[in-house]
């Protein structure tokens, strides 16, 4: 049944449909278990649905696509999320978020990673917790119950806290060899969770201060940028339980080196760090799912055909753009569609110093001059013999 299932699909479906869609209509058939009759059918409808989602020509698609993203993103809140329950992670939602989106922010208010595992550590949560462990940035002052600057002696005094440290995975000795590795003096292990360091050279109060500051931010284990990290328990693509490591802060390439994280599904909510690691198409991709989960989150139902044409405007120069003045409006060889979007004066300016001329081919400049659009039935130009006569008789009368 299968082979008649797949014949049916080419037969009816090769020279309309994309590959892409062929395979997937194939495979979703053949577990139907349908008839040939009900393949036939099925197929037809697919070919129906997917021509009358073509575009038409002549289609102002921009346009559309700016109302239909434009008009909902009227309706968003201004607001931040409370992520898993936990206090102090906050993730940025809603028209901020889109907004940075669209502008390509170097760095998004909230940076966030999604670590997937590997088929060894996804289904164990202390196995989970230990490559957590490997990727939370972790400083003294995490595990520190006082740390205190002694202006008499010269020295700085760290208290450890014995549940922190069994929390991090680190021992006395790790926190030792930190502070060794400062090299601001002789660092000696006083009590079981006291450790002291006399200072080289002797110090005013604001030395002494700053070195006690060095010591708190001193590393112990971790990757930078990584504040947090937090385990989510999940259901798989197998329905299995599987567990999940959310980060607060993001470091695409560190994060990927660390044993245990699945390297294939790890993500990053920062377009240009999953450029830099990844790809520009890996940044178009992340564009269209971080949109689409504004969009869904705030319950607005937008087409994604319009997200995909915007992340295409931003990534289609093999680099990611914002959508503003420095990027894909100010590129635009237009002078009166720049000037309509912002700093009027300076584009008018500077286009009649350089005696720049535009060739109304979009919409914006048409609309200035009160022109016709060049869209849907504006972009055909008609010529009309005025004598009802074909150009060709028109030429023997003149030769006559």
């Amino acid at each position: 049944m299968d082979s008649v299932i797949e014949k049916v699909v080419m037969e009816k479906g090769s020279k309309v449909l994309p590959e892409s869609i062929l395979k997937e209509l194939i495979e979703k058939l053949k577990k139907r278990n349908v008839t040939e009759e009900e393949a036939k059918k099925i197929v037809e409808l697919v070919i129906e649905v997917y021509q009358n989602s073509l575009v038409e020509p002549g289609e102002p698609i921009g346009t559309v696509t700016a109302q239909s993203i434009g008009e909902p993103g009227t309706q968003m809140t201004l607001r931040t999320f409370h992520y898993a329950g936990v206090r102090e992670l906050n993730v940025t939602l809603g028209l901020p978020r889109l907004i940075e989106i669209v502008d390509a922010r170097k760095v998004p208010s909230t940076p966030m990673m999604e670590v997937f595992l590997d088929e060894e550590h996804r289904y164990d949560r202390e196995k989970a917790k230990e490559v957590a462990r490997r990727i939370e940035f972790t400083k003294v002052e995490n595990v520190a119950n006082l740390v205190e600057a002694d202006l008499y002696t010269g020295s700085i005094v760290v208290e450890l806290d014995p549940e922190m440290l069994a929390d991090k995975g680190l021992t006395v000795k790790d926190v030792y060899n930190a502070l060794k590795k400062l090299n601001f003096g002789e660092v000696e292990i006083t009590d079981e969770y006291r450790l002291e360091i006399r200072l080289k050279e002797a110090g005013d109060l604001t030395y002494i201060s700053k070195k006690r500051e060095r010591v708190l931010n001193a590393k112990l284990k971790g990757i930078t940028g990584i504040k947090r990290a937090i385990i989510q328990s999940r259901k798989g693509a197998d329905g299995r339980e599987e567990f999940v490591i959310i980060t607060d802060g993001s470091n695409l390439p560190q994060v990927l080196k660390v044993p245990g994280v699945d390297q294939s599904r790890t993500r990053t909510n920062s377009i240009y760090e999953t450029e830099e690691v990844l790809g520009i198409e890996a940044a178009r991709k992340v564009i269209i799912n971080e949109i689409m989960n504004v969009l869904r989150e705030q319950g607005l139902d937008v087409d994604m055909r319009h997200v995909l044409l915007v992340a295409d405007i931003m990534t289609q120069t093999g680099r990611v753009r914002q959508i503003g003045r420095h990027g894909v409006s100010g590129e635009k060889t237009s002078f009166l569609s720049k000037a309509a979007f912002e700093m009027t004066t300076k584009h008018l300016f500077e286009a009649s110093t350089q005696g720049k001329t535009d060739d109304l081919k979009g919409v914006t400049e048409n609309v200035i001059v009160g022109q016709i659009i060049p869209v849907g039935t504006g972009m055909i130009e008609l010529y009309v013999n005025v004598e009802g006569n074909s150009p060709a008789t028109n030429e023997n009368k003149r030769g006559e």
